[in-house]
């Protein structure tokens, strides 16, 4: 009896009738069906199972043979609704293999951190112009700003804190803001896709005072228009300024590259960390003692409100860091991870420690300070290299711009301009030829207006810093809403860096009427751009919506219409 049942189930698998399967043959033949590889494996028997029969071998033989030929795969409504909860969190997926991922690391070297690589051309030499050298000091104490500037801001809140608030692999400020509308219905035109409410997390978690905490917050962003309004207006600012960073990272960039011309020095070495650890040696290694934050207070204390206006030049040192969030798109998390905390971070230290050692035997160079520290000989190949590489830097804020613009045009918040995808296999890698030649043109007219480092670094660091501090928003939003991260530590994040963030705002927005006025000009024209558009978009969806027939409207008039 087993055998026959054994035998009953082959047949009906395989549709072919067998002589003990009695009228249940007649039946599976009707009900034949494809299959593949994994059910013949899984539910066929063996030869001796079969019987000796040669009809069912060679009813078995046929199907193998017809299987061979041709394996279509097998999909029900689990499976479906699996890929588009799978598909909706990663639009392209990224190859994650070591190489590739090594790949992208070495790339990030020059697009993503050429800019914050090229920072030592100049951060040392505008504080200095503000605060003159007068003691051991000055130097140990702005060497330890710029230290603990990096180490807080690009190292612990972009690398390990922001990276992780990416939306489907982008970053930026755009990004940041279309994650949230995909928790919360803030997004003034509707931009949901069915399979967001699927993977909505609030359905599976149990009650927990974090949960309660993101719902409620939930509640007031979706019924107040007002803080709808204003985080728009948040996020439109932060990505004007973006934009404004395309414009003054090249003129900065490339005019500190070229003012090794200003006089006739010899060069320096061939790599930052290098050089750095040459002058450490060979004029004070001493200056490891600056990893004492006690200095900072020292620096303080002794230049009062000069020291506090330096800020706005100690800042520079961390330019670029809201690259490594917005050129996501290009790359990924790892890849950027690893290229900062491998190579960038520790050159970068070596980098500032070895002039800051040169500045302590030399404190008359402060102005040329990163051409002057550095071995004799080989200024020409440095000059060189050194302009090389700041128009590599450009690149940082110019692919930045590009992502902010891709991501603005998706939310209806930026006119339609022509995008053209560079990558077969990286989706965000883009270029929009319109916003390039802006930014050209509008560089150039920044170079020839200013002609000064100076006043363009002021202008420089009112812009980056206020992206940082409309990202500092809105992570910590994230936070609450989608992580439902711990009170304490949500709270944590804005406190720490958001004060950091505040104190050097406050330095550079004494330079609005020495320069820093060119980003607040460019971030109120393209927030006007982007506002209006959106503002037409969302009349233009509302014209729509009244225009269209209700589905129960139709239902209604269905007998009429002869449907």
């Amino acid at each position: 009896m087993e055998r026959d049942g054994i035998e009953e189930s082959s047949v009906r698998l395989l549709g072919s009738s067998a002589s003990g399967g009695g009228g249940g043959g007649g039946a599976a033949g009707e009900s034949s069906r494809w299959v593949d590889g994994s059910e013949v494996d899984s539910e066929s028997p063996p030869w001796s199972l079969v019987g000796d029969d040669n009809e069912s071998r060679q009813g078995y033989g046929a199907t193998v043979r017809r299987r061979l030929i041709k394996k279509p795969k097998r999909l029900d409504s689990f499976d479906v609704e699996a890929m588009e909860i799978a598909g909706s969190h990663g639009h392209h997926h990224k190859d994650d293999s070591v190489w590739r991922t090594m790949a992208l690391a070495f790339q990030t070297l020059g697009v993503v951190y050429g800019d914050m690589g090229t920072s030592p051309l100049y951060v040392f030499s505008d504080v200095f112009s503000k605060v003159p050298i007068t003691s051991e000091i000055d130097v140990l104490g702005t060497l330890s700003l710029v230290i603990y500037t990096i180490a807080l801001i690009p190292l612990i809140k972009y690398v390990f804190v922001v990276l992780k608030a990416n939306d489907n692999g982008e970053g930026g400020t755009f990004a940041l803001y279309s994650l949230i509308c995909r928790y919360a219905k803030v997004n003034l035109l509707p931009n949901s896709q069915p399979a967001d409410e699927c993977i909505s997390s609030y359905k599976l978690k149990l009650p927990t005072p974090e949960l309660e905490r993101a719902l409620s917050i939930k509640d007031k962003l979706e019924r107040n228009s007002y803080l709808k309004k204003f985080l728009l207006l948040l996020v439109l600012m932060g990505t004007s300024m973006i934009i404004g960073d395309g414009i003054l990272t090249p003129a900065i960039s490339v005019m500190s590259a070229v003012s090794g011309l200003q006089g006739r020095v010899p060069g320096f070495g061939t790599a930052l960390g290098c050089i750095g650890i040459y002058n450490l040696f060979k004029y004070d290694v001493t200056v490891v003692k600056a990893l004492n934050p006690a200095y900072i207070y020292l620096f303080f204390k002794k230049n009062g409100t000069k020291g506090w206006s330096a800020l706005g030049g100690c800042v520079l040192c961390i330019t670029g860091a809201e690259a490594m969030f917005a050129d996501l798109g290009h790359f990924s998390v790892p890849s950027i991870q690893i290229a900062f905390t491998t190579v960038v971070f520790p050159c970068l230290l070596l980098a500032y420690m070895g002039q800051a050692a040169y500045l302590i035997k030399q404190p008359q160079t402060a102005d040329r300070i990163f051409y002057e520290s550095v071995p004799e000989g080989l200024f020409w190949p440095v000059f060189a290299t050194a302009t090389i590489a700041a128009i590599i830097a450009s690149q940082a804020m110019i692919s930045a711009s590009f992502s902010c613009v891709k991501q603005a045009m998706a939310l209806g918040c930026f006119p339609r301009l022509k995008i053209i995808h560079t990558s077969r296999k990286m989706m965000g890698q883009i270029y929009v030829p319109v916003i390039n030649y802006f930014l050209m043109v509008m560089c150039i007219i920044i170079v020839a207006v200013f002609r000064s480092t100076t006043e363009i670094a002021n202008a420089y660091g009112i812009a980056e810093v206020g992206v940082m501090i409309v990202s500092t928003t809105l992570v910590t939003l994230v936070m609450l809403l989608i992580w439902q991260t711990n009170l304490l530590l949500a709270l944590a994040f804005p406190i720490i860096f958001g004060s950091i963030e505040l104190i050097y705002l406050s330095a550079v927005l004494s330079k609005i009427m020495e320069g820093g006025w060119v980003p607040l000009a460019f971030a109120s024209f393209f927030l006007a751009v982007m506002y209006t558009w959106n503002y037409g978009s969302v009349l233009k969806y509302q014209s729509e919506v009244r225009g269209k027939i209700s589905m129960d409207l139709m239902l209604e008039l269905g007998s009429t219409l002869g449907t």
